[in-house]
């Protein structure tokens, strides 16, 4: 599973990692891009999820909570969600479900990220800001969804829910909207025609 088979070395390289990037951020005087994953939610006691704000050093950091991306060139074994119920059908296998499946997630077609990230990179909100779709399956769904468009023979099958396994997973997207969304838009046509 790749970052989850040693983690403390993936603590240990995100933490150097952002360290180094910024250091030569404020030496060069550039803006850091600073991708975070959902999970710091943890089992969130907030439903959906709301950003919070830390800034330091003057640098020009954004930063943005990803949740649950899907696309083109996921890794077949990178475990995520997606990935693994496509996997699985493509291969006949039955679609291993946690629980009964009535966790929620929320999922982003990279596309979709990608352009958020560009839009948060290229204006002035530091974030952080979640990048996601207010849109929530239960996992269970979703599987459902995956055996229909491969396999609508195979069988899903129950294993015991891990124990750190969110519950709910949904993006509160309102700053986003906001920030880089309608409004900077309807700003931007509002100077020219008030003239």
């Amino acid at each position: 599973m790749h970052y989850q088979f040693n983690p403390i070395k993936t603590a240990k390289t995100s933490f150097l990692g952002t360290y180094n990037m910024l250091g030569l951020a404020r030496r060069v005087g550039a803006r850091l891009l600073l991708a975070s994953t959902s999970e710091v939610y943890g089992d969130p006691e907030a439903h959906p999820q709301p950003e919070s704000c830390r800034r330091m050093h003057g640098i020009a950091i954004r930063v943005a909570r990803i949740f649950n991306t899907y696309g083109p060139r996921m890794l077949p074994d990178d475990g995520r969600v997606v990935s693994n119920f496509i996997v699985q059908a493509l291969r006949g296998e039955p679609l291993t479900l946690y629980g009964e499946g009535t966790q929620t997630r929320s999922f982003c077609f990279v596309d979709d990220l990608v352009e958020g990230l560009i839009r948060l990179m290229n204006g002035e909100h530091t974030g952080p800001i979640n990048i996601g779709n207010p849109g929530e399956f239960t996992i269970r769904q979703l599987a459902e969804l995956v055996r229909e468009r491969i396999n609508p023979e195979l069988p899903l099958i129950e294993q015991p829910l891990p124990a750190d396994d969110p519950l709910q997973r949904q993006p509160l997207i309102g700053l986003a909207q906001r920030e880089q969304g309608l409004e900077p838009t309807i700003a931007y046509f509002r100077e020219p025609l008030a003239q």
